[in-house]
């Protein structure tokens, strides 16, 4: 699987990582020189969703690209009936940890999905390492699940059936990893062919394996329990000190069921953002734009 994704030509000078950490091991790239940003991922991807974006923030900045766990080459350590493990709490620590293993006691954070999760618990737990912090087509989870209605349960309706009890969508997602992939990047995306083939088949082939499965299930059961736990302890008493880019779909569920600019502000006080024309993953449809964005808000 690693030499596979290697053949991709699209972190050409970026060199891979394999960071042993705590109790498992992150997979990622690293290129380019100057201040370290993190760049993390969204579902159903890896790090690859930044083969448009890293290259070119590589130009200006350190760039860091990693698997969170359960994602990708990175590890998949056993779950706990309480799903710590898995919760943003341990896997923003996690992320933290390999970047200090790295070098970088202090850096800005990039998320989109999954990943802008545990970017901004990060950013909440982890107040003097995070500098900035920018996140793509989300709000809270606290807020997410605290606002849920009809339409919510419908259309995230991935957020009830990963969540739901082992080994139920571990079995069904391993008779057809590819109808999830194909799902989400079909149905979420507005840009058409923003997932070249071998990118779209690399997403399938590192959902396929059961221990990333129920890693990733472990995920979402996590967020429906200690990550709203988590938010909701935090709510009005911890705020995020770094200033905060939020981006989002201009056609997707973010842009319609929320005010975003609103929901982050009451989460931190230097927020700033707004809608890109695009899906929901806008560093694949609209990397130009969301190169953009970055790069004013992190120089």
């Amino acid at each position: 699987m690693r030499r596979e994704e290697a053949r991709h030509p699209v972190f050409d000078g970026f060199e891979d990582l394999d960071i042993s950490t705590t109790d498992s091991t992150v997979h990622g790239r690293r290129g380019g020189d100057g201040p370290p940003v993190l760049l993390l991922h969204g579902m159903p991807e890896t790090h690859l969703m930044w083969h448009r974006v890293a290259p070119r923030l590589a130009e200006r900045f350190t760039v860091v690209a990693t698997d969170l766990r359960g994602f990708g080459d990175s590890g998949t350590p056993p779950s706990t009936p309480d799903h710590a493990a898995y919760s943003m709490r341990r896997v923003a620590a996690e992320q933290v940890e390999v970047m200090r293993l790295l070098g970088y006691d202090t850096f800005a954070v990039v998320g989109h999905d999954r990943g802008g999760r545990c970017a901004y618990r990060m950013a909440l737990d982890h107040p003097d390492t995070v500098t900035r912090l920018a996140v793509l087509d989300i709000v809270p989870t606290g807020d997410a699940f605290g606002r849920a209605d009809m339409a919510f349960s419908l259309g995230f309706w991935l957020w009830s059936f990963l969540a739901a009890p082992d080994p139920v969508p571990e079995r069904l997602v391993a008779q057809a990893p590819e109808v999830i992939v194909d799902y989400m990047l079909d149905s979420l995306s507005e840009v058409p062919g923003s997932f070249p083939a071998a990118v779209r088949a690399e997403y399938v082939a590192k959902l396929r394996p059961p221990e990333n499965i129920h890693a990733i299930c472990e995920q979402y059961r996590a967020a429906a329990t200690l990550d709203y736990q988590h938010d909701e302890a935090d709510r009005g008493t911890r705020r995020i000190r770094c200033p905060v880019l939020a981006l989002w779909s201009d056609a997707g569920p973010v842009a319609t069921w929320y005010q975003p600019l609103e929901v982050w502000r009451s989460w931190a006080d230097q927020v700033d953002g707004g809608p890109v024309a695009a899906g929901r993953f806008l560093p694949e449809e609209a990397p130009d734009e969301t190169v953009q964005r970055l790069l004013a808000f992190l120089t």
